[in-house]
């Protein structure tokens, strides 16, 4: 019986230890919001974490901007914004994910199913905005973050350097490239300098 008791206020405790750990709803739009532009920040949707780390929609949106928090279960600190037409894309990933595949299984997996028309993918292109910081750099429970920063990419699925004019890798200061050429994640990356 004690053996029992103590299994159980150790499940309770380390549940409410991950508990502890996701921010409030607040924090988690405030935080995702850092990666938005500022114009589109107030009417964007935003995806976030239930106190037991479900992926769920804290806040509906009125543009076509997406916003995703911080993954409590991930190091560092990550949040995103990306054009809906992105949406489809960014979940399949992230169901593969949970799944257990590899970076490697879910590209293969997304490169099949988008050439067969089963993942339906930008035609037009589409914006993804990324900001990211060192762990020791965010805090959680107020949802400062330092030392912050901010990448751009925009995905041109199947374009490749010579449809784009593109080089294969940056070749100075916030200057455009083309990776994954030619592929369903076909992207410009665009990395600004660290202000720092």
């Amino acid at each position: 019986m004690k053996t029992l008791c103590f299994l159980t206020a150790l499940f309770f405790i380390s549940d409410f230890s991950f508990a502890q750990q996701i921010p409030s709803k607040e924090i988690q739009i405030k935080t995702a919001l850092m990666a938005a532009p500022d114009e589109l920040k107030a009417d964007a949707m935003v995806y976030g974490y239930d106190e037991k780390g479900n992926l769920m929609v804290l806040r509906r949106g009125n543009n076509d901007l997406i916003c995703l928090t911080d993954d409590p279960n991930s190091p560092g600190f990550n949040v995103a914004c990306y054009h809906k037409d992105l949406d489809e894309f960014m979940e399949r990933g992230r169901v593969l994910k949970r799944e257990g595949k590899s970076a490697q299984e879910i590209f293969d997996i997304r490169e099949a199913e988008a050439k067969s028309g089963k993942l339906k993918m930008p035609k037009d292109g589409a914006t993804l905005y990324v900001r990211t910081a060192d762990a020791k750099d965010y805090n959680p429970l107020t949802g400062e973050v330092q030392d912050s920063y901010l990448r751009y990419v925009v995905y041109i699925p199947w374009a490749t350097a010579e449809s784009t004019g593109l080089p294969l890798r940056p070749s100075g200061p916030a200057m455009p490239w083309i990776m994954d050429p030619g592929t369903h994640r076909a992207h410009i990356m665009i990395n600004p300098p660290r202000d720092n």
